[in-house]
């Protein structure tokens, strides 16, 4: 009797273990969905509880016990480290009404109900597949747990009855699986589906009584009888639904940035942006890997020219008149030390044309008298 239990324990056991392996044979890191900080989040469904092995004392049958479906619910409190790992503490409740006592011949009535409700602690991992709506999770957690029992049993055809009920503690332990789907209008709100499969550990005892004769509940003499009723088995499989809060949540990910729109020009096969200092004409590093870049690019792009040219930005370092021309000198010297560094990296020199246009064709348009980053360049335009 005890064999779909047993088979159903081990899917839930084996199906999480399958999802551990597929993560340790992966860099977490490159899955997880960065939670970070502290969390809130509450669920709610519908929980079957597998039947359940009884066993009793001479005085009292044994068999098992079937449910009907039954609901839970949760609460829990959270911390996500920013790399998919959480843990939590949660506190839950599980109710479920008694159908039937199989175990006996005769015709039995049954009624009652049982109760499950204690603490959790759960560590989870969340996933990143991919999609910005939807983040796979799962995890596991142990605990300390209550249960609840409060039974009757009545054969139909015999002056027969017993009564079980009680409360017992015991250690319990949980598996599960979730998705979760952020809510797109409430920035660290998100909606959780998850399956669980929930165990206490047994053996679990609770106390009882029964009157009658002998006949369906095993032979005593007629009156009343007290003995003992042990669950073996408690087996638990939630379907939630719920949601989750971050206080914390990660910022979106930044668009694209967007192509700068350059001085009207014939169109080239490729342009390259060298930026420089204020009143500076040496490169960065940042530039070397630049101009670096367009030289490899030169040798696989059918190219006649490398048209090199310099600009300023309208500050400068001497006031008026002279700054105008200051300007155009500081543009040719840009030009030139682009033009030296595309030959160290192979480009022949006699392709090269250089030129300087000091504060004319700006990229950004400004007052006069700005210091503008991107208005200090060369450009490098493959013809």
């Amino acid at each position: 009797m005890a064999r779909p239990t047993l088979r159903l324990a081990r899917l839930g056991l084996i199906s999480s273990g399958a999802v551990w392996a597929a993560l340790l044979a992966t860099d977490p890191r490159a899955l997880a969905q960065p939670v970070t900080g502290l969390y809130v989040a509450g669920a709610g469904g519908a929980n079957y509880l597998q039947d359940e092995t009884v066993r009793l004392s001479p005085a009292f049958p044994g068999g098992r016990d079937r449910f009907d479906f039954g609901y839970t619910g949760l609460g829990s409190v959270g911390y996500g480290f920013g790399d998919g790992v959480r843990v939590e503490v949660e506190g839950n409740y599980r109710r479920n009404d008694l159908r039937q006592f199989l175990g006996t011949s005769f015709p039995t009535s049954a009624g009652g109900f049982q109760e499950n409700y204690g603490a959790m602690v759960n560590a989870l991992f969340d996933l990143d597949i991919g999609k910005s709506w939807l983040f796979p999770y799962f995890g596991v957690g142990a605990g300390y747990e209550r249960t609840h029992l409060s039974t009757n049993y009545n054969a139909t055809s015999l002056e027969d009855a017993q009564n079980t009920g009680g409360t017992y503690g015991n250690f319990a332990w949980q598996a599960m699986f979730g998705l979760s789907v952020p809510v797109p209008w409430v920035v660290g709100l998100s909606m959780t589906a998850e399956y669980r499969f929930f165990s206490v550990l047994s053996p679990e005892g609770f106390h009882g009584s029964a009157v009658g004769t002998e006949g369906a509940f095993g032979p005593r003499p007629f009156g009343l009888s007290r003995g003992n009723q042990v669950i073996t088995t408690d087996y638990n499989h939630s379907v939630l639904l719920g949601l989750r809060y971050e206080f914390n949540p990660a910022p979106p990910p930044a668009p694209p940035a967007q192509p700068v729109e350059t001085a009207p020009a014939p169109a080239p096969a490729r342009t390259y942006l060298v930026f420089f200092d204020w009143d500076r004409a040496d490169l960065s590093d940042r530039a070397r890997q630049i101009i670096a870049q367009a030289a490899q690019a030169s040798t696989r792009v059918q190219t006649t020219r490398l048209e090199v040219d310099g600009y300023t930005d309208n500050s400068a370092a001497h006031p008026g008149p002279r700054g105008v021309a200051y300007n155009q000198a500081l543009s040719v010297r840009r030009a030139q030390a682009v033009q030296s560094e595309l030959v160290r990296d192979g480009v022949p020199s006699s392709i090269i044309e250089i030129h300087g246009y000091g504060e004319s064709h700006p990229l950004v348009q400004t007052a006069a008298d700005t210091r503008e980053p991107q208005n200090r360049r060369v450009e490098i335009m493959m013809r």
